[in-house]
């Protein structure tokens, strides 16, 4: 999930399809996350992992990823913001590469792409060389800027914003819980751990888009039957004031808006050559922020999106895939 950045016009709503204007609204690291680990899994000098920060990324160490590097750190890694073009001499003392909602700009027109077809390749030969990459490209317009990147790893990215039935009647929502009990949960690696304390049983992602899961790679989280996707924010909203009048059947109040996207993925892992890969569509999943919205009587109310979520494992769920890339998970 991703705000503000002048990307859209407003937030998509954390627990149902609604809207926040963007300027009303703040979106921040969480102070009070814990980022602590008990067993970390490197001793210094651990594996490097560099951050992008060099294409308009709306997610990075210092800023609302701060969460996550900083856990990355207390695991062993040594962090580092990638500044640079991705080039074979850029990459060449990385061992694990984050791109995390590059693209985070007005669009225009007649601005350069976000990743050229040069560094793309680059990237390619990089991971089939033994480097790793998590590239994480949320909602609408992050999939049109990263789908150079993800189209090397023969991954299409959905580039809208998806939604699925919510649980109440005539209701939709852009949260989605994957689990061990809703089957919508990989067995990989990722979701197991080192050992039993360390498994998954579910994540929770907040907005995002969706992902198609080439030959070889493991689907992590699996989008259900009723999940859709909208182009845009002003298609999403549209869905949500046709579910909401409760005329017709699901398909029928939703195709007008968006497309069927049930069984799509929203993150999955693969091998490439030497290589290894993670792609998600949803950023807030690794954060830990505190959304703050103002409510009609002219309050506010305070949410939060991520690794500070109580009830899910998505904490341990970032450790994990860091592990798997950084082949401490096999």
């Amino acid at each position: 999930m991703a705000a503000g950045s002048g990307a859209t016009a407003a937030l998509a709503a954390i627990l149902l399809l609604a809207a926040a204007p963007a300027a009303a609204q703040t979106q921040e690291s969480d102070p009070d996350f814990d980022a602590a680990v008990a067993n970390p899994a490197w001793s210094e000098p651990g594996p490097v992992v560099a951050i992008d920060a060099a294409h308009d990324n709306f997610h990075t160490a210092d800023g609302r990823y701060r969460p996550f590097a900083e856990l990355l750190r207390n695991d062993g890694y040594r962090l580092a913001a990638n500044t640079s073009t991705l080039s074979a001499d850029a990459l060449a003392e990385v061992d694990v590469l984050v791109i995390a909602n590059a693209g985070a700009r007005e669009p225009s027109a007649d601005a350069p792409p976000i990743f050229t077809d040069a560094e793309a390749d680059a990237l390619r030969d990089w991971v089939a060389a033994g480097g790793a990459l998590l590239l994480v490209a949320d909602h609408s317009p992050f999939g049109e800027a990263a789908q150079t990147l993800a189209a090397r790893f023969g991954v299409e990215m959905g580039e809208g914003w998806v939604f699925e039935a919510g649980e109440r009647p005539n209701s939709a929502t852009t949260q989605f819980v994957f689990s061990r009990e809703n089957g919508r949960l990989g067995d990989h690696p990722i979701t197991r751990g080192r050992e039993p304390a360390e498994g998954v049983g579910s994540v929770r992602t907040f907005t995002g888009q969706s992902l198609t899961v080439p030959d070889g790679a493991t689907a992590l989280m699996t989008l259900g039957p009723t999940a859709r996707e909208a182009p845009g924010n002003a298609a999403l909203q549209a869905a949500a004031a046709a579910v909401a009048s409760g005329q017709g059947s699901w398909e029928e109040r939703t195709a007008p808006h968006s497309t069927a996207v049930g069984g799509r993925a929203q993150g999955l892992a693969m091998r490439c050559g030497n290589g290894r890969v993670v792609i998600l569509a949803e950023a807030a999943m690794l954060s830990a922020q505190v959304i703050t919205l103002p409510t009609p009587d002219g309050g506010e109310r305070i949410i939060r999106a991520g690794m500070n979520v109580p009830g899910t494992d998505n904490r341990q769920f970032a450790l994990n895939l860091m592990r798997w890339l950084a082949g401490a998970l096999d």
